[in-house]
């Protein structure tokens, strides 16, 4: 049964705040054998120069998201905000379209539940301001086509949501549950958090953050400073169609130096990868 190995990647203002960024970002993707790479803060040229560096194909789109490909790209399409499509070919038969985005980051839900201590409404009204949740339902929007025709040609879900899972929140910072929109909507739309599909919840798949284990302040949360940072998991890899899900992991290379020592890490982001390998059926 064929495998495709698919990863999404937040690289951290394209690898400049680590020595030889690039350099590393390329050992981590080999190291993977990964097919398909969802990149955010690509900073306009790390999508190109990564997939000539590899002999792959990609698309750019503005100056954060891109995507690349070991094998060929078929479509592009600049999707609404914070957001892009593309559709690869692979093993001559097979088709997958690939949707990656990159959702606002303030105000941050876990700040505002494990800190700010707001109410369950409180949160989803912050969510909707952030903009992620109208973000998340206009990407939706565009993709029901696609996922109208997820028998025919899977389709893929990567990106940095800088929000959790409801799947997650369970008894975490007081709360017995918290519906984060950015999760709950692509459930409902048909998409399954593919590391929640082999992972149980009491392994974490923390994204945020190996690089910062303390809370640095602002955010509107200044009198926290100093304190643990709230650690979850925002970054994914969600799926829907003829696809199963063989493994679903986090990716960091080393034991990452926390800022503002990090500038030697082997690992080029302060957000870890997701890499998840799936299995294709036969035609």
């Amino acid at each position: 049964m064929p495998e495709l190995k698919t990863m999404t990647f937040n690289l951290w203002h394209g690898g400049s705040q680590v020595f030889n960024g690039r350099e590393k970002q390329l050992r981590t993707l080999l190291k993977s054998d990964v097919d398909i790479v969802g990149l955010q803060e690509t900073s306009a040229t790390s999508t190109r120069e990564l997939a000539e560096a590899l002999g792959w194909d990609y698309h750019q789109t503005g100056s954060d998201l891109g995507v690349i490909s070991r094998y060929p790209i078929v479509e592009r399409k600049d999707g609404p905000a914070a957001a892009m499509k593309v559709r690869v070919r692979f093993e001559d038969r097979h088709e997958v379209v690939v949707w990656n985005v990159h959702l606002g980051y303030t105000p941050y839900g876990p700040y505002d539940a494990c800190f700010g201590k707001m109410t369950q409404e409180q949160l989803l009204a912050n969510e909707e301001k952030s903009g992620r949740t109208p973000q998340i339902k206009g990407v939706l929007q565009e993709m029901k086509p696609d996922l109208a025709a997820a028998s025919r040609a899977a389709v893929l879900l990567t990106g940095d949501f800088n929000a959790p899972s409801h799947l997650d929140w369970t008894n975490r910072c007081g709360y017995d549950t918290v519906p984060w929109p950015t999760s709950v909507l692509p459930t409902q739309a048909g998409l399954r958090d593919s590391f929640r599909a082999v992972n149980p919840v009491s392994t974490l798949g923390n994204t945020w953050s190996p690089v910062y284990p303390i809370f640095t302040g602002g955010y509107g949360h200044d009198e926290h400073k100093g304190e643990p940072e709230p650690q979850d998991r925002i970054d994914f890899v969600y799926y829907a169609g003829m696809l199963s899900v063989a493994d679903s992991k986090t990716v960091v290379e080393g034991k990452p130096t926390a800022v503002p020592n990090h500038r030697g890490n082997a690992w080029p982001s302060d957000h870890a990868a997701v890499l998840t390998t799936f299995q294709v059926p036969g035609r």
